[in-house]
């Protein structure tokens, strides 16, 4: 078995990797990021294949990252998550079955689409759980760019289930709705005793670090030339995903509240967006029938929690505790592998992906 793991994110602004070894208690070994040219890639899709190889290599050297093989974390606004209810069946039996069951679901053909349903509650015949799918031409990209840097995907996962991993360990006993703020994709994730009860991806640019300076001076080349693109990789099996249906506002949602009111007018645009989005998708989640549980708090994660006002915005329009978490909230680090700043804020997502490959911790 390997000593380590790796997880590996690739975003419209970067790739990103973290190394954990895997013995009694997990600890982050490496980690890393490199800034990818503009148009190599979008929200977990690759545009350029050479260049986001490239930058991959320069990451693996740069970070001291050992591992060759790696669980790839993927988020993006064409990822679609969805409860979805089956009548009871052995597993195997269901995976057989689910292509027929919810090709009516989707918005492309079930056979271009990769599947996964995980699954959180069996009652009177019935199994509920998350329905995942993804446009497999994506996927396949991915592993075959990720080939070019000579890396094996053994499995290709949802970075918002990482953030359930993270809630596991973060708030095991809890109602918490984990939010990840990205530089263009943001998800919400609601989880209980650490399992996801309802997924929200949100495509929305925010004011992060990278997207400020990467407007005000245009990135021409953030990699060098490497040598030439080797072996591609065919799709190793992986169950992973699609659906993000618009979510239903329920009849009545909360105003601004004090602070929030106050400083609305004079809010950077899209922190206002992004806090409006957060604070109904919540009022969602409590409102609809058969939540027993309402979010008790909110951990925020991502470039996009420390955007300027972004934070103080969250505290003052919800109602419930927010928190600000990183990676070192999760794992401890060696020597001085330790992440910082906002490469800390992103990696929480990622290491909870690998975090489903380390023994003890399991798959949410």
């Amino acid at each position: 078995m390997a000593k380590t793991q790796v997880a590996l994110e690739i975003t419209e602004e970067s790739v990103r990797a973290v190394e954990i070894s895997t013995g009694r208690t997990p600890t982050v070994v490496a980690a890393g990021e490199v800034l990818l040219p503009p148009g190599s890639a979008r929200d977990s899709e690759i545009l350029d294949p050479d260049a986001v190889a490239i930058a991959i290599k320069q990451l693996w050297a740069r970070a001291g990252i050992k591992g060759r093989r790696v669980v790839l974390a993927i988020a993006s606004r064409r990822i679609l998550v969805r409860e979805y209810v089956t009548p009871a069946m052995k597993p195997e039996l269901l995976r057989q079955a689910l292509p027929f069951q919810v090709q009516d679901l989707l918005p492309v053909p079930v056979t271009q689409a990769v599947l996964d349903f995980y699954p959180t509650l069996e009652h009177e015949g019935k199994i509920h759980g998350l329905l995942v799918a993804a446009v497999s031409e994506t996927v396949e990209a991915l592993i075959s760019t990720l080939g070019k840097a000579r890396l094996r995907v053994d499995v290709v996962d949802l970075a918002p289930f990482g953030l359930a991993r993270a809630a596991q360990r973060l708030a095991p006993s809890e109602c918490v709705a984990m939010l990840h703020l990205g530089d263009h994709t943001s998800y919400v994730v609601v989880t209980e005793f650490g399992v996801p009860r309802f997924v929200r991806i949100i495509p929305a640019t925010l004011p992060t670090a990278a997207v400020r300076a990467r407007t005000a001076a245009p990135v021409e080349a953030t990699v060098a030339p490497v040598e030439a693109p080797v072996r591609e990789l065919a799709l190793v099996g992986a169950g992973v995903g699609v659906p993000d249906e618009a979510v239903a506002l329920p009849a009545s949602l909360p105003t601004l509240r004090g602070r929030a009111a106050a400083r609305h007018g004079a809010m950077d645009p899209a922190v206002a967006d992004m806090m409006s989005r957060v604070r109904d998708t919540i009022a969602f989640y409590d409102a609809r029938p058969g939540t027993e549980r309402p979010v008790s708090s909110v951990l925020v994660s991502g470039a996009g929690a420390a955007a300027p006002g972004m934070t103080e915005a969250l505290d003052a329009a919800l109602d419930v505790p927010v928190r600000a978490i990183a990676a070192s909230d999760l794992l401890p680090s060696a020597g001085d592998a330790a992440p910082a700043d906002d490469l800390a804020r992103n990696l929480v997502p990622t290491i909870g992906v690998v975090l489903g490959e380390v023994p003890g911790w399991g798959r949410a």
